[in-house]
């Protein structure tokens, strides 16, 4: 359960719904005195405290929970729109608090971080608890008898490897919180919700829509997968592992994801059979998700697109390698009829939040190409395009076909 303590009642309010939207439990009081007598009855996994406020500030609240052993470790988020300059940042740090957030809030980043510390707080009691069951462990077994002892020194090992493996974690969680880009996951969220109220009140006698919303939530089910493995891949938190990939499925995966998209625009897709590769299946979903995105994207509207996939086995890691029917590398080109672009800027395609075209008329972060180019490097391959103002374009990829790191 969470505690907001603020003596404004319309605060209260405001910011109880918006937890309860989200399954939190609230409780409230509306002063620092009423908190403290609340917080010495309950126990709360986190306390919202407004810094400015009649009688016991934020701060000398927290100050006196700080001194006291069952409270001491309430994670306390302050929120003030009057005390907003440094010094009362530091101040509210210094004091315990895990947060400083100025009004008017941002709910989403505000959830965001609630759920991220309310984890926190679990896996520190989940470390409490594991440690309090290491202590009566070894002490149930201090005092057994001799022929336990191999017993005990298994059990202790097991106990003290599950508490560094908590630590780890919870250290790990702690890291991840601030680092996670709210800005990447929040649409995404935002998604699934209203695609899931939509669903849930509106579509439910209607089987084809229905149909429709579950491939969507799957789509950005899997677009929130994608991101997770891509903050991974470029924090270099662990070696990528390969495994082998028929990439036949996984562009049937992306062609689904953009089903609804190649069918509004009469899109025409052809594809050579592709090989089966050693890959992180994640990625390179997301290179031809980026390729043929561009593609639909960038048709013009001039005429029905035109997408090609092209596969062939060569001998050498090389654009122009000779086609080999035993080759150890594959070279794959998705090519298109839209708008194309001039190749004297063919170094600025591949370098992230570049872009070529008005941003105004196709929306666009200009890192998609740069992702690419990155995955496919990470593979241990190469990628390049040829195009023409007009005349479409043609990116090309040679990949390996075993892959050992």
């Amino acid at each position: 359960m969470i505690l907001i303590v603020d003596d404004i009642q319309a605060n209260i309010v405001a910011l109880k719904k918006t937890l309860e939207l989200h399954n939190i439990e609230v409780d409230t009081a509306q002063s620092g005195e009423e908190a403290l007598k609340k917080i010495l009855k309950t126990n709360y996994s986190l306390i919202i405290m407004d810094v400015q406020m009649p009688g016991l500030d934020g701060f000398e609240v927290v100050n006196i929970l700080s001194e006291n052993q069952k409270t001491k470790d309430i994670p306390v988020i302050f929120l003030s729109a009057i005390n907003v300059e440094k010094k009362y940042f530091i101040k509210g740090f210094e004091t315990g608090a895990v947060d400083y957030i100025t009004k008017p809030v941002d709910t989403d980043l505000l959830i965001l971080k609630v759920k991220t510390f309310l984890k926190i707080y679990q896996q520190q009691n989940d470390l409490k608890i594991m440690k309090e069951m290491l202590s009566n462990e070894i002490k149930i077994r201090k005092e057994a008898q001799d022929n336990l002892e191999v017993k005990i020194a298994e059990r202790t090992k097991e106990l003290v490897l599950k508490n560094e493996e908590l630590e780890l974690r919870n250290d790990e969680l702690r890291q991840f919180s601030w680092v996670v880009s709210h800005d990447l996951n929040e649409p995404i969220r935002k998604i699934l919700i209203f695609i899931g109220i939509i669903k849930d009140l509106y579509l439910v006698d209607n089987e084809k829509a229905v149909d429709y919303i579950n491939r969507t939530i799957k789509s950005a089910e899997r677009m929130q997968t994608l991101i997770t493995d891509l903050l991974a891949y470029s924090r270099l938190a662990a070696s990528v592992v390969f495994e082998k990939t028929d990439l036949n499925v996984v562009l049937e995966e992306v062609l689904s994801d953009f089903d609804y998209v190649i069918e509004r625009n009469n899109a025409l897709i052809e594809a050579d059979k592709l090989p089966t590769i050693d890959s992180v299946p994640s990625q390179l979903r997301q290179v031809f998700q980026n390729l043929i995105g561009n593609a639909l994207k960038f048709s013009g509207n001039v005429e029905a697109p035109k997408i090609k996939i092209t596969s062939e086995l060569i001998k050498t890691k090389e654009f122009d390698g000779e086609v080999c029917p035993d080759g150890e590398y594959c070279r794959i080109v998705v090519s298109d009829n839209g708008i194309g672009f001039d190749e004297i800027y063919l170094d600025r395609i591949f370098v992230i939040f570049q872009s070529l075209n008005d941003r105004k008329e196709y929306e666009g972060t200009g890192i998609g190409l740069a992702i690419t180019k990155k995955i496919v490097e990470k593979h241990n391959g190469l990628i390049t395009a040829k195009s023409q103002l007009g005349k479409g374009a043609s990116f090309i990829m040679i990949l390996p076909i075993k892959n050992n790191s």
